[in-house]
């Protein structure tokens, strides 16, 4: 029943569910029987003859069932101490024995390829020749038992399909050699698929929210090789290692790997396991109930909205929004991204003092003084879950925070180059300090400094005994960074964790922390529209420069053809915002008050790239001989120096 691809997957585990629980021997006969059919198929799995689909598909579904089962049954543990992979000789720890020869299997071929990968030799070939022979029969199909993987080191056990073994069966080992590259190609789906399965198994024994210490060391033992496949196979991390998601241990190794996948890829795994939770979506359609309506008022819609979303239902609110304004009958989509929309201008309200708005004028922060308000912190609670909900229901919402801020959403840590959104000055006052020797300057600067608490000005230590301890050349840059975050975290500590209160309740740490602060953005706002006429209209040209010259046409012809992500970055890389402020371009400040965009000329020389100085919004653009070359050196320059300040 469980390789019957007609019976639907949800009906089956019901009916194994209810045989389950008619007494604990029909309960374990069930169990065991599944566990023998899921070994069954994953060493046809592992068989490089069969059907990777298909055969794939069946062993997840039927370990998803087994582990469904088994979580269900008569005696379910609701702790650690019955779990059949902590060592108890349990009745209940028997259902995974027949599962054991396939772990077994698994482990041997990571092994196998872990030794391959080592000799990195050209005569390294046996396994080559005999997964291409296998390969070459099943394409001539010929039926292949299932496999049985050789120990270490030896190769005569390895199954042909013939039931003999010819490690040199193509002939020659030059000829094998050529295609050794391909051996993880090859195998890796295959044995992530079964490292999948095996991951399921070991967490259906644990309790909730805890990660197998058997899978651990399973992962910490291959990690060369699962790195190796990933690097090959970057999709192998979305298909099959969704492990990675529920243990920050195992995702910090893979880390890199991640996030150097599409922005695109990362978003549908996110989605993906979002709403993995969810009930089926192929059930049918129910309509909605009167009581989960969110009910609100158009005049008092934040008050009214933060007390009805603070009574529903976490779970249902997960799975759909249903909004009905006080007074009108409308429902559906439409209402559904209204009220997020004025929500949206509701949330950075000044009435409210939650958040102020940063030195530029398009970004909010939260506000170190929002306790004037009583309700401030349910309040960004609430922030936090309308920001959640719209994250979870791909609605954007029409706010933009400040970097920093988006930082702290994702836990990255912030510097002082942040500092720049709530005062440039100080900034600038920062950087000032990093870049110069401070020995014999008289600064008299201390570990301690005043700050605005509760409305008085108070000294604040940035570490204990910081008014003791004299800022020095050696520790300025730790004296930057405790600056940095008592003014862009300390100071706002209570109002963030308000917030990523309400914002996890639909959003796991552990998803988003496969995006960047940037992207982020991207997610919660969606791209901002940026009219280049009007960033032309107020351009200004200096050292040089006048509108007719051909490199700055050219540079307008490249701003047109670029995309509208990388035109995000070029603004983002001279102004230092991505935002453009109400009123156009003519409304961009810098440093001093209103300041316009500026392309000044800087002498040419080969591979030079362009720069700019963000606190007066200057593009230091190189007199290229060409657009080809231009358009070159500015792309190389937005997607590798967007990020960061230098002193000019």
């Amino acid at each position: 029943m469980t390789q019957n691809e007609d019976l639907r997957e949800n009906m089956l585990r019901q009916v194994l569910e209810h045989l389950s629980q008619q007494s604990e021997n029909q309960y374990l006969k069930i169990l065991t029987s599944l566990a023998e059919v899921a070994t069954t198929n994953g060493h046809k799995l592992l068989s490089i003859s069969s059907n990777y689909d298909a055969q794939m598909k069946s062993l997840l579904r039927i370990v998803r069932i087994f582990c469904h089962v088994f979580r269900i049954g008569p005696s379910s543990p609701s702790n650690g101490i019955d779990m059949g992979y902590n060592g108890n000789k349990t009745p209940r720890s028997q259902v995974f024995k027949p599962l054991e020869l396939l772990w077994h299997s698994l482990d041997e071929w990571l092994v196998l390829i872990a030794t391959e990968l080592m000799k990195n030799k050209k005569d390294s070939t046996d396994i080559t020749s005999i997964l291409l022979k296998q390969k070459g029969q099943d394409q001539d199909g010929t039926s292949i038992p299932a496999f049985e993987p050789p120990g270490p080191g030896s190769y005569e056990n390895l199954s042909t399909g013939t039931g003999e073994s010819k490690p040199d069966a193509l002939g020659g080992k030059q000829e094998a050699s050529a295609d050794c590259q391909d051996v993880i190609s090859m195998t890796a789906n295959r044995l992530s698929a079964v490292i999948q399965a095996f991951y399921m198994c070991c967490s259906c024994q644990m309790p909730p929210g805890m990660t197998s210490p058997r899978f651990i060391e399973f992962v910490c033992k291959h990690d060369e090789v699962l790195k190796c496949f990933v690097n090959r196979n970057p999709k192998i991390i979305f298909d099959h290692f969704h492990f990675l998601l529920e243990c920050p241990e195992l995702m910090s190794r893979f880390m890199h790997i991640i996030k150097a996948q599409p922005f695109k890829d990362r978003c549908e795994w996110f989605y993906e396991h979002l709403h993995s939770g969810q009930p089926d979506s192929d059930m049918v359609h129910r309509p909605v109930n009167e009581n989960d309506i969110l009910l609100v008022h158009r005049d008092s819609i934040f008050r009214s909205s933060c007390e009805v979303v603070s009574k529903a239902n976490c779970a249902k609110l997960k799975q759909g929004i249903a909004v009905r304004f006080h007074g009108e009958e409308g429902m559906g989509q439409g209402v559904v991204r209204e009220w997020f929309d004025i929500l949206s201008n509701e949330i950075v309200n000044p009435d409210y003092a939650l958040f102020t708005q940063s030195a530029d004028g398009t970004t909010f922060q939260p506000n170190s003084n929002s306790y004037v308000n009583p309700d401030h912190l349910n309040y960004f609670r609430f922030a936090g879950q309308i920001l959640g909900l719209a994250l979870n229901h791909r609605q954007l919402v029409n706010i933009y925070f400040t970097r920093s801020f988006y930082k702290h959403i994702l836990g990255i840590p912030v510097n002082y180059q942040d500092v720049a959104s709530i005062d440039p000055e100080y900034a600038k006052n920062l950087q000032w300090i990093l870049d110069n020797d401070i020995s014999d300057l008289g600064l008299e600067l201390t570990f301690s400094v005043e700050t605005d608490v509760f409305g008085a000005m108070e000294e604040v230590p940035l570490k204990p005994g910081g008014g003791s301890i004299l800022v020095t050349q050696n520790n300025k840059a730790e004296y930057v960074q405790l600056v940095t975050e008592l003014r862009m975290t300390r100071a706002i500590q209570p109002q963030i964790n308000a917030f990523l209160q309400g914002f996890h309740m639909f959003i796991p740490p552990s998803l988003i922390q496969l995006f960047d602060e940037y992207e982020l953005e991207l997610l919660l706002s969606g791209m901002p529209e940026i009219d280049v006429n009007d960033w032309i209209k107020n351009t200004e040209y200096t050292s040089g420069y006048e509108r007719e010259d051909p490199v700055i046409q050219w540079f307008w012809e490249v701003v047109e053809d670029i995309t509208a992500e990388e035109r995000v970055l070029l603004l983002q890389f001279v102004t230092g915002s991505s935002r453009v402020p109400h009123g156009g371009f003519a409304n961009i400040m810098g440093g001093s008050g209103l300041q316009n965009f500026t392309i000044a000329a800087v002498p040419y020389t080969p591979n030079l790239l362009p720069t700019s100085s963000t606190c007066i919004n200057m593009l230091k653009l190189p007199e290229y001989p060409s657009k080809e070359i231009l358009k070159d050196r500015l792309l190389v320059a937005l997607h590798c120096g967007s990020y960061g300040y230098t002193m000019a």
